[in-house]
């Protein structure tokens, strides 16, 4: 069967178990002649733009769904960043009611809070799958949603992008010693890491990446991986594409809706868009993962030279990374408490991975 015949068929079991749902509770709720949901229209902003399709998609994934389970009857519209909000300002639109709901990323505003990575990744934190497990089955959903429940926010996972590269980079990086003021463009947590290693982070928007490279005023940057970074042109002035991007190791995307809004809504369409919401969780990396293969075999054709990043440097990250979070954690409360979990069920996740997805990985890619 092909793949994405299979993810067809995968969206229509989603599509009929939510329609099920539907009806049911449409039959429970509706108590006169009526008996008829009300006609819900939604704003949904995106931190990202139209040309990022893979993950601006993800949202449209979500609206699509709902207006077929619901006959029409839930309607959202996507707005890509910029439109109603800066991209950055997606989460305190939504908090703030200015939109009902928002697809963005939770580490983005770990300037508010740190612990708003943990709805994202944090920096050799958990993988793609993983991190679902986390989310799904682990305690992270009910954590993150305590979290952003003070933000007036109720939180669904909504998309990932798998493990992301590590850069592009105008001359090669042979040791730790290479890093020492190399001005790149990286935001966050992944930022802060990399100034404990010498270098500079820079927080570019993504249409300035290209002409700060171009002039010299970076050195480096990272963006997400061969599909998206194929677009943006990087290869024509950095040649060498780092691996891994220790930073992303499994970044997720969610939706992010107004609490007061949420609550407002008919059960049959809370179930609809939680079906929905994880029909373009899981979307998003089957897209990446095929797409992703396919536009790095080009962008080796055109020149681009692969490295591995150092040891000494992957090494001295992860020392850097988990001091970070141990100071986080003896200052900042909501940060310690999801990460003592997270970290219980990080070492114990990667016992099992080493195990068998590691072992298989490492024999069948040799």
């Amino acid at each position: 069967m092909q793949r994405r015949d299979f993810l067809k068929g995968a969206g229509v079991g989603v599509a009929a178990s939510a329609a099920a749902a539907l009806q049911a509770c449409a039959k429970k709720e509706s108590a006169g002649a009526a008996g008829e949901l009300p006609a819900i229209h939604w704003r949904l902003a995106s931190s990202f733009p139209k040309s990022l399709d893979t993950i601006y998609g993800a949202a449209e994934v979500l609206a699509n769904r709902l207006d077929k389970i619901t006959g029409g009857k839930f309607q959202i519209r996507v707005y890509a960043g910029g439109e109603i909000v800066p991209g950055l300002q997606v989460m305190d639109a939504v908090q703030q009611g200015t939109v009902e709901c928002g697809h963005t990323a939770g580490y983005y505003y770990v300037g508010k809070n740190m612990a708003y990575a943990f709805d994202t990744c944090l920096p050799f934190g958990l993988t793609a799958r993983q991190q679902n497990a986390w989310m799904y089955f682990g305690g992270g959903l009910e954590l993150t949603r305590e979290l952003f429940k003070s933000a007036n926010i109720i939180n669904f996972p909504g998309g990932n992008t798998g493990v992301q590269m590590g850069g592009w980079f105008r001359k090669e990086v042979n040791s730790l010693a290479d890093l020492k003021g190399l001005k790149m463009r990286i935001p966050g947590i992944g930022g802060q890491i990399m100034a404990r290693l010498g270098a500079v982070p820079q927080t570019l928007a993504g249409g300035d990446i290209y002409p700060a490279l171009e002039r010299g005023a970076i050195d480096a940057a990272e963006w997400v991986g061969p599909y998206d970074d194929e677009k943006l042109g990087f290869a024509k002035i950095a040649k060498n594409y780092y691996y891994p991007g220790w930073w992303e190791g499994g970044p997720q995307l969610s939706f992010y809706v107004n609490i007061e809004k949420w609550n407002a809504l008919p059960e049959a369409y809370k179930q609809a868009f939680e079906a929905a919401a994880a029909e373009a969780n899981v979307n998003m990396l089957a897209a990446y993962d095929h797409k992703n293969p396919i536009a790095l075999q080009s962008l080796v054709k055109a020149g681009v030279q692969l490295h591995a990043f150092p040891q000494d440097v992957m090494a001295e990250a992860e020392r850097a990374a988990f001091e970070l979070y141990d100071e986080e954690a003896a200052k900042n409360e909501s940060f310690r408490k999801i990460y003592t979990e997270w970290k219980k069920y990080r070492d114990t996740e990667i016992q099992w991975f080493k195990l068998a997805e590691a072992s298989y990985d490492n024999f069948v890619n040799k």
